[in-house]
Formats: C-alpha cells, sequence, structure tokens
C-alpha cells in the first residue's frame, strides 16, 4: 500500500471521507434528537480539510469560547475526536435536558458540565457508530473528557499528538436547529494509516 499523503490525493478521496462525515453527522443528530426528546433538523454538513492552525478561525475565531468533548479513537482506527460547541448553544442543549438549571454567562456549574458531557458522549459515539457500520471497522472510543476554553486552546490537544502525522485535519460543521440555530463542529483526526484503512474498507485503493 502506497504512504498517503493527505496534500495530495485527489477529490476522490475528499469526496469519500466527505460522505463519511454526512453521514456520521446524520446519525449523531438523530441520537440528539431521542436525547433531548424533541426534533432536530440538519443542513447538509460542510466537509472540509483544513490544517491544524485554520480551524480555530473556521469556528468562529481562535479566541472564540468553546465547549470541547474530546476521545480518542481505537480498534482497527486510532486517532482522536473532537466535538465543539458554542457556548450559548451548550447552554440551551443542557437547558432541553436540565429545564430552568442552566446559569447565564460562560461559567458553567458541575452538573451542566456533567450533562454536557454526557450529550458529547452519546452523540461522538454514535457518529462512530456509523463510521464503523460503513466501513465494517472496529472502532472504540475512550472515555470522553470535556474542556470549556478557547477554540485554538482545545485544537491544541489534538494537534500536538497528532501533528506528526501531517497537518490536516477534516472538519465537519453541522449546523443543526429546533427553535435556534446552534453550529456544531465534528473533528475527526485519524492517524495516515487509518484513512488508508478506512478508504480501503470502501473498496478505493490508496
Amino acid at each position: 500500500m502506497a504512504d498517503l499523503n493527505l496534500e495530495k490525493v485527489s477529490e476522490q478521496y475528499y469526496d469519500v471521507l466527505r460522505e463519511l462525515g454526512n453521514i456520521g453527522a446524520g446519525n449523531a443528530m438523530t441520537a440528539l434528537s431521542q436525547m433531548i426528546g424533541c426534533k432536530i433538523d440538519m443542513r447538509v454538513p460542510k466537509v472540509e480539510l483544513l490544517e491544524f492552525n485554520q480551524v480555530g478561525e473556521a469556528v468562529g475565531g481562535d479566541e472564540q469560547i468553546m465547549v470541547g468533548v474530546f476521545l480518542g479513537v481505537e480498534g482497527d482506527i486510532t486517532g482522536s475526536m473532537l466535538f465543539l460547541v458554542e457556548v450559548n448553544s451548550a447552554k440551551h442543549l443542557i437547558d432541553k435536558i436540565m429545564p430552568g438549571m442552566t446559569q447565564p454567562g460562560t461559567e458553567f456549574s458541575e452538573m451542566e458540565l456533567s450533562a454536557m458531557q454526557e450529550i458529547g458522549n452519546i452523540i461522538t459515539g454514535a457518529y462512530l457508530n456509523s463510521l464503523a457500520t460503513i466501513t465494517n471497522l472496529t472502532i472504540f472510543p475512550s472515555p470522553p473528557a470535556l474542556t470549556v476554553d478557547m477554540a485554538a486552546a482545545i485544537m491544541s490537544v489534538p494537534a500536538i499528538e497528532f501533528g506528526i502525522y501531517g497537518d490536516n485535519i477534516l472538519l465537519i460543521q453541522s449546523q443543526f436547529f429546533d427553535e435556534v440555530e446552534i453550529d456544531g463542529y465534528f473533528v475527526l483526526v485519524p492517524d495516515i494509516e487509518s484513512y488508508e484503512r478506512i478508504l480501503t474498507s470502501l473498496g478505493i485503493s490508496v
């Protein structure tokens, strides 16, 4: 198998990765809708291959305060995954689960953080489950870790851990809404060998 260089692969590979992202995000939103007990509509996700240092700007600016749920990916593919959501959107989702219990502002109570971690756990798990089903690969998520920080600071974690594999990551912007519009971002960072396994499992020679 030839070494895969993300800067040189054909548009066909990106089309496949975009479609996987589309299906994964759709599955995640279905799980979220079931969790909060109301219908959620989702626009067609915007999928981009970006350099690490471009992600902060893509999610509203490097200094944008975000809630990030980070987990490792293990099994047939290895890497990491992030779900990012803006603070007010996170508060809205939490309020759906615990009506009247959310606090205004950017601070989160322990109860709110716990609820947000569970939301992140369910939707990232649903995303990875759909990826595993499509590719017929075994994928295990690690327990999620939650952080509230500037976008650039949150992105520094996978950048440091996986930057050795290259500078590019797959960013999936999933704009979804019930009565308010919410921007959620899935960031999938497989290592290079995992990109190859994903594409090979779908019958695409690398």
